[in-house]
């Protein structure tokens, strides 16, 4: 969505025994369908967790496929968990609302497996417009505890670019394009400080939306090449550069390319995707309901998510139902999602307007909003 601020996280038997208590451990963790978390272990490091599925945290390409480190099959199912885009911009904080422990296991109890966490350029970078308190290093470590934190309780984390400036303009919304100005620094930042945790992916841009929002071949050109485009006012920075910054840092975690209309189309992504050196890109895509993006009907998703979801992974970064308090669209875009293994993360988690925002929940214990039980249903069920 463009705009986030709702307003509106011993002896021989002995050892025999003991084989059996190990033994019973690992059965019931099988049936539970998840690793133990770090307060269980008392393990720390990110590479050393484990997902719900019980594999390591970790997550790359594989063909057309988002796998694990032991080669299975993952898919990114969950929620956003806004407030970290415009929180410190706004000189409130740097979350809105809680994310500590408990607040992440409530996530994790609907049975998502990854969290799409939205950052600003502004903050990271410690512009001049923001206050010290929330910005620079102090932001990026609260970024830092908070993926920690994330994965701790078993779920991958999806970074994305979410607010950023007009060149030099204050980061107080997404713009239609990223700055070159910035977005390069960010992105090199943002990769160095992960490049360890595989356990992270990254969303180069939340939404483009150059040459009036049109789907045209200017509007392709843009995303990929950035430069002086129409209807973005500053010299944007396009996804190869955004790309080669991730990678100079020495990152080789999966990277998500948008394409135009606010992440809502992707019929032209395959001829106009990147260069990738280490082959680890997966296309975005946003869609909401009834009627609200470019390719919100089945036809659509038939004709392009589809085709494309044989050549490479495709991640429904933002889906929705938009002004109606309810999950009939919500659901079905997951049946249909679920039939092609494609990931899907709603928004968002975060306590606000059921219609307008969209909101998923009434508070931060998790209690389901009227749309947000569709989501919560589903994954439970699939888990």
């Amino acid at each position: 969505m463009e705009t986030k601020n709702p307003r509106i996280t011993r002896p021989p038997g002995w050892l025999s025994a003991l084989a059996v208590m190990l033994l019973l451990g690992l059965i019931l963790v099988a049936v539970e369908g998840r690793g133990p978390t770090a307060s269980e272990t008392g393990v720390a490091s990110p590479k050393l967790l484990r997902s719900q599925s019980g594999s390591p945290l970790s997550i790359h390409v594989s063909s057309n496929q988002l796998v694990d480190a032991a080669g299975t099959p993952v898919r990114l199912l969950g929620a956003n968990r806004s407030g970290t885009e415009y929180a410190c911009q706004e000189g409130t904080g740097f979350y809105d609302g809680p994310v500590d422990d408990a607040a992440i296991e409530a996530m994790r109890s609907w049975g998502m497996t990854a969290v799409r966490v939205s950052l600003n350029e502004g903050c990271w970078l410690g512009l001049a417009d923001i206050k010290a308190e929330y910005a620079g290093e102090s932001y990026q470590q609260k970024i830092t505890e908070l993926v920690d934190r994330i994965n701790a309780h078993g779920m991958y984390v999806i970074l994305d670019l979410h607010w950023n400036p007009r060149g030099s303009s204050p980061p107080t919304d997404q713009q239609a394009m990223p700055d070159r100005l910035h977005a390069p620094s960010f992105w090199a930042g943002v990769a160095s400080r992960f490049k360890s945790n595989p356990g992270v992916v990254f969303d180069l841009y939340n939404e483009p939306y150059p040459d009036g929002n049109r789907n045209s071949t200017a509007a392709w050109t843009c995303v990929r090449d950035g430069g002086d485009c129409r209807g973005v006012g500053f010299a944007a920075a396009g996804m190869q550069e955004l790309v080669d910054a991730v990678r100079s840092a020495g990152a080789t975690n999966v990277v998500l390319v948008a394409g135009p209309q606010y992440a809502g189309v992707v019929d032209r992504w395959l001829e106009f995707k990147p260069n990738d050196p280490v082959n680890q890109l997966a296309a975005s895509m946003h869609i909401y309901g009834p009627d609200y993006s470019p390719c919100s009907m089945r036809t659509c998703w038939d004709a392009q998510i589809a085709p494309l979801a044989m050549k490479v992974p495709v991640v429904i970064g933002e889906v929705g139902s938009y002004r109606v308090c309810d999950h009939v669209f919500l659901d079905e875009v997951m049946n249909w999602a679920d039939g092609h293994s494609i990931s899907y993360l709603a928004w968002s988690w975060i306590v606000g307007d059921c219609a307008r925002h969209p909101s998923l929940i009434r508070d931060y214990a998790g209690t389901p909003s009227p749309y947000g039980v569709g989501l919560r249903d589903h994954l439970r069920y699939l888990a």
